[in-house]
């Protein structure tokens, strides 16, 4: 069973009419990593807030184990592009906001949020606040909070594309890694990327969507183990079939 599932959706901005998005459809399934790509202003980020529950489809419906989406679901999280950190709480208080509806003790969530700082790489961080980090520890503390109240499905809206090349890199590892570990929730990922590369290297499928009002022009799917380089053959076929689509 999908975890997530997109049944003709179609969505139109009420302000303008405009029609962004027109009969997509697609699903997400346990321990799959999807990335959306197309061009810009195709509704990409607009799919990923009516998967969040934070806004509803005009037809259609979006689905959460076959339960319909009409609202935000503590089982999907979000990481968002410009980290989205209050910049008046420390860390550990950031992370402690996906904590918010769990009914742990205070002290509970206190030492939940400095594991997960811990885990990724930020120990010692916990009462800095994130004017004091480099944007790769802003996405780590975002990510950390994301994961912290044991979410099913991760939505990443270009999560890497403010980085520099090798801290995208290395967050682009821990993400793989925190798929593939049992002892962390999160059992489906679905990114919206512009980087072709970089969908390629971390997907297991590949939505590619077509300019506004966008629509499904084709669904990759990508069979190659990890850990992948995308200098390989192998890696260059799928690229180049995902630029085609695009080009198309």
């Amino acid at each position: 069973m999908a975890l997530i599932r997109i049944d003709h959706v179609s969505y139109t901005f009420e302000e303008s009419d405009l029609n962004i998005i027109e009969d997509i459809s697609f699903s997400a399934s346990k321990g799959e990593f999807v990335s959306i790509v197309g061009p810009s202003g195709c509704g990409k980020s607009t799919m990923l807030r009516m998967i969040a529950g934070l806004i509803k489809p005009t037809t259609g419906g979006v689905y959460y184990r076959n339960r319909e989406i009409t609202e935000p679901n503590s089982k999907i999280s979000f990481v968002f592009q410009d980290f989205a950190l209050m910049p008046w709480l420390t860390n550990l208080e950031n992370v402690k906001i996906g904590l918010s509806f769990s009914d742990m003790e205070e002290d509970e969530k206190d030492r939940k949020a400095a594991e997960l700082l811990d885990r990724f790489g930020l120990d010692g961080f916990d009462d800095y606040y994130p004017n004091a980090l480099s944007g790769g520890m802003k996405q780590r503390v975002g990510i950390a909070r994301a994961v912290a109240g044991d979410p099913q499905v991760l939505l990443m809206d270009e999560p890497f594309s403010a980085l520099d090349e090798l801290t995208a890199n290395t967050l682009r590892a821990d993400i793989v890694y925190m798929l593939e570990n049992k002892n962390i929730s999160v059992n489906s990922v679905i990114m919206v990327s512009h980087n072709v590369n970089e969908a390629v290297e971390l997907s297991d499928k590949i939505i590619v969507l077509s300019k506004k009002p966008s629509h499904v022009k084709e669904v990759i799917e990508i069979g190659i183990k990890r850990p992948r380089d995308t200098r390989s053959r192998e890696m260059q076929k799928v690229i180049d079939r995902v630029y085609a689509a695009l080009a198309r």
